[in-house]
Formats: C-alpha cells, sequence, structure tokens
C-alpha cells in the first residue's frame, strides 16, 4: 500500500493483530528486513512496516534528512490516525523514533532503538571511512546523509518521556560510549548491549530483535 505524507507516496505494509507497532528500517535498506521478526511479531502486534522516503518502493527525492523521515512518520501516524502504537527503528530507523519522540512526545507509547547515534561522530571511524568511499562512487545521497546527519544535541533527549530501550552489539559500528550517552540521557530507559552481535546480525532477517521487542513492550 502506499500513502501520500509530506507531498511524497510512502510504501507501507500492514501485517499481524493487536497493538500497532510502527517499524522503520536503517539506510539503504527496506521494510523486508523485518520479514522473520514479523513472523514472531504478528501474533502480538499489528506491525505497520514502512518504506522510508528514498527507499524501497516509496518515492525517490532530490533531498533527504533525518528530520524529513521523522516528519513523515508522524504524518504517517496522525493520517491512519494510530492510537497507542509503538515504535522500533533500527539504525537511521533509530534516529528518526527519537527525533519523533522529542517532536510528539505522546505519539508513541513506547520507543525502542538499535544501533542509533546523534551525530556522525558516533560512528566509529572505519566505518565511516567505508561510508566516505562509498559514496564517492556512488554519490548516494542516502550515504550522503550519514556523513552529515544528524545532529541531535544530548540535552534534548530530555523531552523524551516514553519508556525507552537503547540497544546496540557489541560489535555495533556506533561508539559503544555513544550508545550509553544516549539512554543516560533518556529519564525512562533501558540500556542493553548484547554480547557477540553486531549493528544489524540480530536484526536484520532475524527473529531476535522480535524477542526484545515482545520482552519490553508489554
Amino acid at each position: 500500500m502506499k500513502i501520500l505524507v509530506n507531498d511524497v507516496n510512502l510504501y507501507y505494509e500492514v501485517i499481524g493483530k493487536g497493538k500497532p507497532l510502527i517499524m522503520v528500517h536503517g539506510n539503504g535498506e527496506n521494510h523486508k528486513i523485518f520479514d522473520k521478526a514479523v513472523e514472531v511479531l504478528k501474533e502480538h502486534y499489528t506491525c505497520y512496516l514502512i518504506d522510508s522516503r528514498n527507499h524501497g518502493l516509496s518515492d525517490k527525492v532530490k533531498k533527504i534528512s533525518y528530520n524529513d523521515i521523522a516528519n513523515d512518520v508522524i504524518c504517517f501516524v496522525n493520517k491512519l490516525e494510530i492510537k497507542d502504537c509503538a515504535f522500533y527503528g533500527f539504525s537511521d530507523g533509530g534516529i528518526v523514533g527519537l527525533l519523533c519522540a522529542m517532536k510528539e512526545p505522546n505519539l508513541f507509547t513506547h520507543l525502542v532503538i538499535s544501533g542509533a547515534n546523534l551525530n556522525p561522530k558516533g560512528v566509529k571511524k572505519f566505518a565511516v571511512r567505508i561510508i566516505k568511499i562509498m559514496h564517492f562512487i556512488t554519490r548516494s545521497i542516502n550515504l550522503k546523509l550519514m556523513l552529515d546527519e544528524p545532529n541531535i544535541d544530548a540535552n534534548e533527549l530530555s523531552k523524551i518521556t516514553i519508556p525507552t530501550l537503547v540497544l546496540a552489539g557489541s560489535n555495533d559500528l556506533i561508539l559503544q560510549d555513544h550508545t550509553k550517552l544516549i539512554a543516560n540521557s533518556i529519564k525512562n530507559s533501558k540500556l542493553n548491549i548484547l554480547d557477540n552481535e553486531n549493528h544489524g546480525s540480530y536484526i536484520v532477517h532475524s527473529t531476535k530483535i522480535a524477542s526484545l521487542l515482545l520482552d519490553f513492550i508489554k
């Protein structure tokens, strides 16, 4: 299905039954990364799987920012009149979740983020070098986004008051101290660093994230 938000047609799928759960993927991906997780979650939640602008089957754009994507999600929830929904975001999706919860503190009941960062300095240097090389070759605006953004002040995270779970792998691309900073800056938050997991190993085509969501969003 597609829905027009902020002059962009977003592709989304709705799977399952129960409490609504918005799920947003990372950079260069689409909703299909959650395929294994949704097979578990659909028995407990109505999962709204969104392709962010310039990703998947959603409209391509000439410019992109995390604020744009966050505003799309806010508009999506309001336009479909989704009430009492939880949010899960991976990587870029996690950044979007933080921005949404800061902009609209009552939009979600629960917030779960994985591998998110507040600024490019939160990403390990080797990963930034790889992104720079890939951008030089492809000139992808999605890759450029990760080099320039986000620019979130940790102090602004105090605007988030809903129960929040901050996740990362012990071998994540995001610096562990940076992940801890995010968790420590959100009052009603819980931090979980997952042993022997990397940036997306417990998320992409995995059921592990489903178990974590089921445990936290009750």
